[in-house]
């Protein structure tokens, strides 16, 4: 596994076996596939804003408006709000662009992730249809196991590996695809409070670990940007501690 301490710094951010550092000398994009506006925001948020300090271009996919989320204000159109807070989110994140697929929030299938996956293909080549000279090609996601479990999640995450495989038979600047996973010393068990959360991933299942937690307040700003979603960040803030920053995850090539 690559344990990753990284400062924001001009370039790109690569991991080639134990060579580690930033560079210019590629271009580097992510596409962030995930199924609710905060997903960005309470998983990934530390090695992406690492990204796009780093020069990396960002690109966001929410599949809904998680209009299905907690609403503590009891607004009447909580999945605009949430959109709303998801651009915010994205803005502190650095996005080149943000892209809201429509998909009901609780509701995602294996028919629409078939769909979803086309929907993104069509996404990616368009915007690399006007890029020339060298790039490298990243897709970013929850664990497929839903994180949480939620099948949204899981939902997600299949159509982003789909998207990604079949993008990588056609071009070779496809390099890999991050899922972002809970590990074993966060949550030793499995949960089943709400819907089945499956227990945290072993050691020996995560690939790579970014250590962000030097921009910790930078985190928070960006999740705080989901006001109606507090309670959710609020916890987590609390859970993590000082090991908030600290990204694991699964790669898939």
């Amino acid at each position: 596994m690559n344990i990753i301490s990284a400062s924001p710094s001009a370039g790109s951010l690569h991991v080639y076996g134990n060579v580690i550092g930033y560079t210019k000398i590629m271009k580097k994009i992510i596409f962030g596939i995930f199924a609710h506006p905060d997903d960005e925001a309470f998983g990934p948020c530390g090695t992406l804003l690492l990204e796009t300090r780093a020069e990396t271009e960002l690109h966001l996919v929410t599949l809904t408006a998680g209009e299905n989320g907690t609403n503590p204000d009891n607004d009447p159109d909580l999945g605009s709000t949430r959109l709303q807070e998801w651009h915010k989110a994205g803005e502190l994140l650095g996005a080149t662009s943000m892209h809201h697929f429509g998909y009901t929030d609780g509701t995602l299938s294996n028919l629409s992730m078939i769909e979803i996956a086309g929907k993104v293909e069509n996404l990616v080549k368009e915007v690399l249809r006007n890029e020339a000279g060298d790039v490298e090609i990243e897709f970013m996601s929850l664990d497929s196991n839903g994180l949480t479990g939620h099948i949204d999640h899981i939902v997600a995450a299949r159509a982003a590996c789909l998207a990604f495989y079949r993008l990588k038979s056609q071009d070779e600047k496809f390099i890999r695809i991050r899922l972002f996973c809970l590990p074993n010393n966060q949550h030793k068990n499995m949960n089943t409070d709400w819907i089945y959360m499956e227990a945290g991933r072993l050691p020996e299942e995560i690939n790579e670990t970014i250590d962000a937690r030097e921009i910790k307040d930078d985190i928070i700003t960006v999740m705080k940007a989901h006001h109606t979603q507090r309670g959710d960040y609020e916890n987590q803030i609390a859970l993590l501690g000082n090991d908030l920053g600290l990204n694991h995850f699964i790669i898939k090539t």
